[in-house]
């Protein structure tokens, strides 16, 4: 019954996180138009985030590996309230020092919530972590829908943002005492960085490749709908919803395939597949053809970066590829601003093609067996 309700609150925390974070994402056409940020600009302000993560890491990685990831999770409502702060920016400058709090707060997030639930899979009889990966998809799916219905409305971003984390805040506190101990998990004398290593080099590189694609779909989806599929205000972040709900879909059945063809045979393929939906998304100048293409992305993408936290044999190791994997994730969509200032949106996003094709060849790194290491 305890792990039984652990696994309930871990995919609902999951849930929470993409559903909160997704929010401020959607909601990035409005805050873009009312900051009158070109995409450069909006390039340059979205580098806030990696920096956030950048500073926020290390000290987050260390309290779990030392003290066991309850210690960061304790903190869920504060990390929530960060995403109102893009909400209230008035220019530029204030811009990025918001995205700078959100991408610490994100990455603390993320961490914690994968090492409880490595934490949770340990303590039950079948794997199961990819399911609880799925929890994340299907809230960036509720957040980006409930997201377009509100733009639709022409709510601004401020009351929405404020009222997605307060809910978020609550949510997480009714849940904490859920969560399992993992001091059996944490050593007071841990390594506070993992052992540099050729597997942990891999291993970060197939995770920086894949949240590199993940998150050009969250910051650019919509704007690429908008401006080169002219998509509507309220159709735009359709791409992002097709691409949540398709890999919370994959994810339910990641930890079956898992057990029939192994990690690394599943994460090749799953690899492959996104470099595909992902070009037909770009070869298409129609919206319903960049969401379907946006759609077969998230499928692929489903099972990649689950099985390569599943590989990290330590909480120092969990720690790293989680770290480098979230700054593909935070660092991957400015610079596809940038070019996209350099060239245009459509050709900068064929370097989330290329992610996918490296990550998938390196999937081989990964077990070729469904057992964790």
């Amino acid at each position: 019954m305890t792990v039984t309700r652990a696994r309930v609150a871990v995919t609902a925390v999951f849930f929470l996180n993409g559903a909160v974070f997704s929010a401020w994402y959607s909601r990035l056409p409005a805050i873009a138009s009312d900051l009158a940020l070109s995409p450069g600009e909006l390039g340059l302000a979205l580098l806030g985030a990696p920096a956030g993560l950048l500073i926020a890491q290390p000290l987050v990685g260390a309290t779990i590996a030392r003290r066991g990831s309850r210690a960061v999770l304790g903190l869920m409502p504060l990390l929530f309230a960060a995403v109102v702060l893009p909400g209230i920016a008035f220019d530029l400058a204030s811009l990025v020092v918001a995205l700078i709090v959100v991408g610490a707060a994100n990455g603390a997030l993320d961490i914690a919530i994968n090492a409880q639930g490595l934490v949770v899979e340990r303590s039950a009889p079948a794997p199961l972590f990819s399911s609880l990966h799925a929890g994340f998809s299907f809230g960036a799916l509720a957040g980006a829908l409930l997201a377009g219905l509100i733009a639709a409305l022409g709510v601004a971003p401020l009351p929405h943002l404020a009222a997605v984390a307060v809910a978020g805040a609550a949510i997480a506190l009714a849940l904490e005492s859920w969560l399992l101990p993992d001091r059996h998990a944490a050593d007071p004398r841990a390594r506070r960085l993992a052992r540099p290593s050729w597997r942990l080099a891999a291993l970060g590189t197939i995770a920086f490749c894949a949240l590199l694609a993940e998150g050009a779909v969250f910051d650019w989806s919509a704007l690429y709908l908008d401006l080169e599929a002219g998509a509507s205000a309220g159709i735009a972040p359709l791409g992002l919803a097709a691409f949540s709900l398709t890999m919370g879909i994959g994810r339910l059945g990641t930890d079956r395939a898992l057990a029939r063809w192994g990690a690394a045979r599943v994460a090749r393929a799953g690899a492959g597949l996104a470099a595909v939906g992902i070009g037909a998304a770009l070869a298409s100048a129609a919206p319903a053809g960049a969401i379907a293409g946006f759609g077969v992305m998230g499928l692929g993408l489903a099972a990649v970066f689950p099985l390569t936290l599943r590989a990290a044999s330590t909480p120092t190791m969990l720690a790293a590829v989680s770290s480098v994997g979230y700054l593909g994730f935070l660092l991957g969509p400015p610079l596809i601003g940038l070019a996209a200032e350099a060239a245009d949106l459509r050709l900068a996003l064929v370097a989330v093609c290329a992610a996918c094709l490296v990550a998938a060849g390196l999937a081989g790194r990964l077990p070729a067996d469904g057992k964790h290491r």
